[in-house]
């Protein structure tokens, strides 16, 4: 399966090593995360650049999910819509549901997702059995949390053929 990350990103703890275009994208990258419109056009125009070339039309696109659902449809819903209707992919973004919460490993750096992802996300395995999936998320770190929900797809019938990130973290 291909991986891709869009672009780099510091974490505060290194954010003084980055260039000054690079603050800015890292500030954009965060005004993404937090759902503010603006930048989830960015992100979805950014993807839907990336992916021109590709025939989406029989596949889904799958956003991995935030730590609540508050969280995740703000951040998450729009931006599937225009990535959806730009490329021409199937939205997949009602069928993968968040129930609970979970810690946020980069706050936490305890990555919780890789062993209780099914306690706080519902897939919709009759949806997805059969189909071909591209998981979408916001910022690749250790990439745990991308191989859990990629696992806990493939375990519900989906073939998950691609995992693009808005950026992976510098180190």
């Amino acid at each position: 399966m291909f991986k891709y990350a869009l672009l780099d990103y510091f974490p505060k703890r290194k954010l003084h090593l980055a260039s000054f275009d690079q603050q800015l994208v890292n500030h954009m990258i965060l005004g993404f995360k937090d759902g503010r419109n603006v930048y989830t056009r960015w992100a979805a125009r950014l993807f839907a650049r990336a992916l021109v070339f590709m025939d989406l039309s029989d596949t889904v696109i799958v956003c991995i999910p935030a730590s609540t659902r508050f969280s995740h449809v703000r951040r998450w819903k729009m931006f599937a819509e225009l990535l959806c209707r730009r490329s021409g992919a199937i939205n997949g973004f009602d069928r993968v549901q968040v129930c609970g919460s979970r810690k946020r490993a980069h706050v936490t750096g305890d990555h919780e997702l890789a062993t209780n992802i099914k306690h706080y996300v519902h897939i919709d395995a009759d949806f997805f059995r059969g189909r071909k999936v591209m998981v979408i998320d916001d910022i690749c770190t250790t990439g745990q949390s991308s191989d859990a929900f990629i696992a806990a797809m493939q375990a519900a019938g989906a073939t998950v053929t691609m995992a693009m990130f808005l950026a992976a973290t510098k180190r």
